[in-house]
């Protein structure tokens, strides 16, 4: 299909002004262009609107993305609006002016579009913009900033009344180019796509400038003594070790993924004297605060504060926190308002140290936190010219509890069977901890990719989508401090640790006599060794967090089954065996399940194999190396070839929601050699 000029001069306007997180946060605000178009039936002109649709993106818009609406119709639903108290009944009707099939669902920034006479509006949430759009005496800072080129709308929640308003601003203020609406952001138009942009850069930069200009130095007001950023490496320690228990916190009504930033706009602001006053006030713009909740957690003590202690009073301020949101939502609740969707805390602010936020996944964690320091930059521009003044509270409750939000939340796909769940998978550059990588991921968990390869772990992690789906770390298993150095990774990147397997391995295949103590030593300390000390490392983050888990060991037939010329590997594979049911009693009682995967014959893409392992197999069996996975098909009871896909699929089968009674099992994948059946 034909894109057509309004669409694409549209779309690229969109890239470039979502490109740059200045201009809009990720998934905010929206930008629409009208035009002619022929209609099919009638084969007559027909106004069109092109326009970003809910939920969408405007640095990643697509055509796709776009709802497409009939002007004429649009327009006629002024004459049959029933008034503010009423409004949402409008949104319904938005469907009713579909062209064709429409593309994508309108937005309840449709009127907002449809109603300003102008070939092209934006509408952005600028930081600067929102700046003054939050400021107590916001109006008075438009009018000096911009004098009558921008208008002040007072706040109003998003909807069609919302864009009435502003059709009458554009109506009445001929030299207007937009308008700053209290509370919330910016609108811009224009006669042409460039004018359009044009006008929302000159907003934004003016904005920008003016608060430079006119802003006092130290908004948030001074460095509080002992509050101060710690240094990077010992912050970033300390924010591992805190990781699990805020965590915790988080997820007391649902499992949450984490996300930890420290950036030098989030210690500035928690070291200065107003940061707490300002937390407790909570966000505005309604971006903000659907994505972060009104407001913070914040602890209350310096970074030097013994670690012990931090976590005691984390857990008072997450009663209390609890509490009080309850409380909202008791204040504010109507009849029909939705259900009550969870106390917890989304941002966890600590001072010195930097900012968890959480989601039900890797991005949304990270957008939430974001879009605080969004929240951030807002609150100093306001506080540099003025005093940050957001909308009140019942209405952030009306927003966070709208029944167009939640009826947006319904509509999202159910979660994946392995969503909220963050997996370390020990040798994940190649072979079956590639593939176990790549299937965790498919079922909606984030993966910290583990190799003693660097580059190999990297790759597979780009291949997994990236930091927000997985992250690459460099690990020798033997080595207790890089282990420990991956979890932190994990705790840094996620939260924490639900899902760890244990699949780093290494084999060498020789006689008794021929086996030295060099070659012992270096199995037993890869498989036994390394197993041990990763699952040791993944119980104390585990038991921190309070939410149970599982951790799954890639052993092998040959821990059960006597083979020739294989006694260091079968030794150490039958220690990992042992591990299982040593461990799945112990931690039992924290809620850990412990399990494993006993494969054979896993030839296809293993790195093991690859490595010189093929060649002393196929030569003690006496076939070539390239047969060496056909015959031990042959030798199975089903004669089927072992992938490690097969292998990747009994590790979602243990952990993937349906064996939650299950602890202690080996699962064999070896396509049926009766000589290694369990007794």
């Amino acid at each position: 299909m034909t894109t057509r000029p309004e669409t694409s001069a549209l779309l690229d306007r969109a890239h470039r002004l979502g490109a740059d997180p200045r201009n809009t946060n990720y998934a905010g605000g929206n930008a629409s262009a009208k035009g002619l178009a022929t209609d099919p039936v009638t084969g007559g002109d027909v106004e069109l609107m092109w326009v970003k649709g809910s939920g969408g993106d405007l640095g990643t818009l697509t055509e796709a993305g776009l709802a497409v609406l009939r002007l004429d119709r649009l327009r006629a639903l002024v004459d049959v609006y029933p008034g503010v108290e009423h409004e949402d009944r409008m949104v319904g009707a938005f469907d009713y002016c579909l062209h064709g099939k429409g593309g994508a669902a309108p937005s309840i920034d449709t009127a907002m579009h449809a109603l300003v006479d102008a070939p092209h509006v934006d509408h952005l949430h600028p930081d600067s913009g929102i700046a003054l759009a939050c400021a107590a005496d916001g109006e008075k800072l438009t009018a000096e900033c911009f004098g009558d080129r921008v208008v002040w709308v007072p706040w109003r929640r998003p909807g069609f009344q919302l864009g009435l308003d502003i059709a009458a601003v554009r109506a009445a203020r001929p030299r207007a180019v937009g308008c700053v609406l209290g509370g919330h952001g910016i609108t811009a138009w224009g006669e042409t796509s460039e004018e359009c942009e044009r006008n929302s850069l000159y907003i934004i930069r003016t904005a920008e400038e003016f608060l430079a200009r006119r802003g006092k130095q130290e908004p948030f007001g001074p460095v509080v003594e002992g509050y101060e950023a710690l240094p990077e490496a010992e912050r970033r320690e300390r924010a591992a070790a805190l990781a699990p228990y805020v965590r915790a916190l988080a997820s007391q009504d649902r499992p949450q993924v984490g996300h930890f930033e420290d950036a030098d706009v989030v210690l500035d602001f928690l070291s200065r004297a107003g940061h707490p006053r300002l937390a407790a006030l909570g966000t505005s713009c309604p971006d903000h605060f659907l994505r972060t909740k009104v407001r913070p957690l914040v602890l209350d003590l310096p970074p030097t504060a013994p670690p012990e202690q931090a976590v005691a009073r984390l857990k008072e301020l997450h009663a209390g926190y609890r509490e009080e949101y309850a409380a909202y939502y008791a204040r504010h609740a109507l009849p029909n308002s939705p259900a009550l969707r969870g106390a917890d805390p989304t941002i966890v602010l600590i001072p010195g140290v930097g900012m968890f936020s959480f989601g039900n996944d890797g991005q949304t964690a990270r957008v939430a936190g974001e879009f605080y320091v969004n929240a951030i930059n807002v609150m100093r521009g306001a506080e540099a010219v003025s005093t940050y003044a957001p909308i009140e509270e019942a209405e952030k409750f009306r927003i966070e509890y709208w029944a167009l939000e939640e009826a947006k939340l319904r509509r999202m796909p159910r979660p994946r069977p392995l969503a909220t769940r963050v997996a370390v998978v020990t040798g994940a550059g190649s072979g079956i901890g590639k593939a176990i990588a790549h299937r965790l991921v498919a079922e909606g968990a984030c993966v910290v990719v583990t190799d003693v390869n660097g580059e190999s772990a990297a790759a597979v992690a780009a291949e997994l989508g990236g930091p927000d789906r997985a992250v690459a770390v460099t690990v020798d298993v033997t080595d207790e401090k890089q282990v420990a150095g991956a979890f932190r990774a994990a705790a840094l990147a996620f939260g924490g640790v639900d899902l760890v397997v244990n699949n780093a391995g290494i084999s060498v295949s020789r006689p008794l006599l021929e086996t030295s103590a060099r070659d012992w030593d270096l199995q037993h300390a890869v498989m036994a060794r390394g197993s041990f000390l990763v699952s040791r490392e993944a119980a104390r983050v585990m038991i921190a967090q309070g939410l149970g888990g599982d951790i799954v060991y890639i052993a092998s037939k040959n821990a059960v089954f006597a083979g020739p010329n294989n006694i260091a590997y079968s030794a150490a594979k039958a220690d990992q065996a042992h591990q299982v049911r040593l461990l799945a009693a112990e931690l039992g009682e924290h809620g850990i399940r412990v399990n494993g995967v006993n494969p054979d014959g896993v030839v296809r893409g293993s790195g093991i194999f690859a490595g010189g392992w093929g060649a002393q197999r196929a030569a003690v069996y006496g076939v070539p190396e390239e047969k060496l996975g056909e015959f031990y098909a042959q030798r199975t009871i089903l004669k089927r070839e072992v992938l490690p896909e097969h292998v990747a699929g009994a590790v979602f089968a243990l952990t993937g929601g349906d064996l939650t009674h299950t602890t202690g099992l080996h699962i064999p994948v070896d396509a049926g050699v009766a000589a290694a059946f369990l007794r």
